[in-house]
């Protein structure tokens, strides 16, 4: 039977048979001796106890478990032997590293001596094998682009430890926690900081202690140098978003020659318009916007990060050669564009709608359904086929302003608009347009769509549609011509909320008969009520007065009587078609 003691290791408390500890013992003191020359023997040591107590704790399966010779032995077996390493300062070369058959897994911590921050960067970089301006870029990412960014970084802060000791700081990096690179550690940290106070220039040092111009210049630097790194962050974020869409756009541009063409022009909307194939355009797109963007990406690299190397010359300005070349080409091709939109062309048609002066006109529009299920205006022009199978153009780019006139009859004037290069080419376009309409007793059916043939090519096709109407006419508006009433809303107000109001042409307005009073707006509702009669009595005469809806419409004067009985009341109110009527 063995007897057991509690002994302390790297603050770990634990239970070890008197054997083992004895073995202990001996490996410790071995190894001080072999540190007797070293600098920092003595943070070497807290070093690797520290070391030892974390595998005698993954040795550990219960409080009640004892350190045995065993556990001794495969720590020794990790750590190696004292012997095996000439650690004196005068050494010129030390011996080859003991047999260590652990695997070399990286430990994720946070390396604050490194990092910027909280050295959570810094860390993933050492655990991923990358460089940490990388990591540093996608946190930028994540935070500008989708706001997480900022949310990762602090639980990744809590959540990693950091690295405080040497056997941490080698975990980090996967290198194996033995006392020779525990030595190796520390004695480089030990030199750096030795190195900085022998190379320290005390002189100007307390120079500028006394001047303390260059301090504040240095804090001035330091400064504009974090503004640089914030500056290039911001702009490598941006224009790698920037770059990736131009070139998921222009991939997108340049194989759509394998989609079928109707796809294409349906969909796609280009500022140079549809002359040019699609694929011409998203190779100038790509080169005149790309290499723009690339080059921001490169500057906001180089403010970001420390001696980045160069393109060099020859492809900084092959590469801004070819981009004048493509925005030269884009020019000529915009000034192309423009050209056959230069001018407009213009087709007039009227109509005269014969209807009685007491009918009320009933307006709507239709659809085709060959064409389109939907009635609403919706689609400024897309390629589809007619009922021959033939490609032709189709648009609802119709619209329609009510108007007064002073003619007898109400009638539509058809105006078919079209651009083009020549005056000529403009107005043979609009007269190619095709349009419908029928009268059919008191109703106007207008066609909500237009048509061309694919010859003709888009060119701003469209319908006008203006329908003059009489002083007194009463009209209905279907619930279809909300989608296509370009009328200014002084003149004619179109009520939504129903189809069955009645609207009146007035003298400077159109007027609503039957709309509800709280949707008087533009003063366009009639309003039915009891006029206000007013009368001054003097000695010969009678003034009265009457005012409808607060306006004075007639103003009498009659002659007067003593006699009470002759004196009647008078009522007057006003119907819906403004008649007024006396009632007593």
């Amino acid at each position: 039977m063995n007897k057991t003691v509690n002994i302390n290791i790297g603050g770990l408390v634990f239970h070890i048979d008197e054997d083992a500890f004895q073995k202990l013992t001996r490996y410790f003191e071995a190894i001080k001796r072999s540190l007797s020359n070293s600098s920092g023997k003595d943070e070497i040591m807290k070093d690797i106890e520290m070391r030892v107590a974390e595998l005698l704790s993954e040795k550990q399966k219960s409080d009640k478990h004892v350190i045995n010779n065993k556990d001794v032995d495969e720590v020794i077996v990790v750590m190696g032997q004292p012997e095996d390493y000439r650690l004196d300062d005068d050494a010129d070369e030390k011996a080859s590293e003991p047999l260590y058959t652990g695997s070399r897994t990286k430990k994720l911590y946070r390396d604050k001596d490194r990092g910027t921050i909280a050295g959570v960067c810094t860390g993933l970089g050492h655990y991923f094998g990358i460089d940490a301006v990388w990591i540093k870029i996608l946190f930028l990412i994540l935070f500008f682009g989708f706001g997480t960014g900022l949310l990762a970084y602090i639980i990744l802060w809590i959540a990693m430890p950091k690295a405080i000791t040497t056997a941490d700081k080698l975990e980090m990096t996967g290198e194996p926690v033995t006392i020779s690179n525990i030595e190796r550690k520390v004695r480089e940290e030990f030199d750096s900081v030795t190195n900085k106070f022998k190379n320290a220039d005390y002189d100007k040092m307390g120079n500028e202690i006394k001047s303390g111009a260059n301090g504040i210049g240095d804090i001035f630097v330091s400064i504009f140098k974090v503004f640089a790194k914030v500056l290039g962050a911001i702009i490598v974020v941006f224009s790698s978003i920037g770059l990736l869409a131009i070139c998921f756009c222009s991939i997108f541009m340049i194989f759509s020659s394998s989609m079928p063409e109707n796809y294409i022009l349906n969909h796609i909307s280009t500022p140079i318009g549809l002359e040019t194939p699609i694929w011409v355009q998203g190779v100038l797109f790509l080169l005149a916007a790309g290499i723009p963007a690339f080059f921001f990406l490169i500057l906001g690299l180089k403010l970001l990060v420390t001696n980045l190397k160069s393109l060099g010359n020859i492809v900084k300005f092959s590469l801004l050669g070819i981009w004048i070349i493509a925005v030269g080409v884009l020019i000529s091709l915009g000034i192309k564009e423009a050209t056959q939109i230069a001018y407009d062309g213009k087709e007039v048609k009227k109509e005269v709608i014969n209807i009685a002066p007491t009918d009320t006109l009933l307006i709507k529009f239709k659809n085709n359904d060959f064409y389109s299920k939907n009635r609403y205006h919706n689609t400024e022009f897309r390629l589809t086929q007619d009922e021959n199978n033939k490609e032709i153009i189709y648009s609802n780019n119709v619209t329609l302003e009510i108007m007064e006139t002073e003619e007898a009859l109400p009638y539509l004037q058809i105006e078919r608009l079209a651009v083009g290069k020549s005056a000529v080419d403009a107005r043979s376009r609009a007269e190619k347009i095709r349009y419908g309409f029928k009268i059919e007793g008191n109703q106007l059916i207008l066609d909500n769509y237009l048509l061309t043939d694919v010859a003709n090519k888009f060119r701003g096709q469209k319908v006008e549609l203006f329908l003059y109407l009489p002083k007194g006419t009463l009209f209905k508006a279907d619930e279809s011509v909300q989608d296509y009433d370009v009328t200014t809303n002084d003149f004619f107000n179109l009520h939504f909320s129903s189809k069955d109001y009645i609207y009146k042409v007035d003298d400077t307005q159109v007027k609503c008969l039957n709309c509800p009073p709280e949707e008087n707006e533009y003063g366009d509702v009639e309003i039915e009520g009891t006029t206000e009669v007013i009368t001054n009595e003097n000695d010969s005469t009678d003034v009265v007065t009457v005012k409808v809806n607060g306006k004075v419409v007639s103003e009498t004067k009659t002659s007067t009587t003593n006699d009470s009985d002759n004196k009647k009341k008078t009522s007057l109110t006003v119907d819906k078609n403004g008649i007024i009527i006396k009632s007593k």
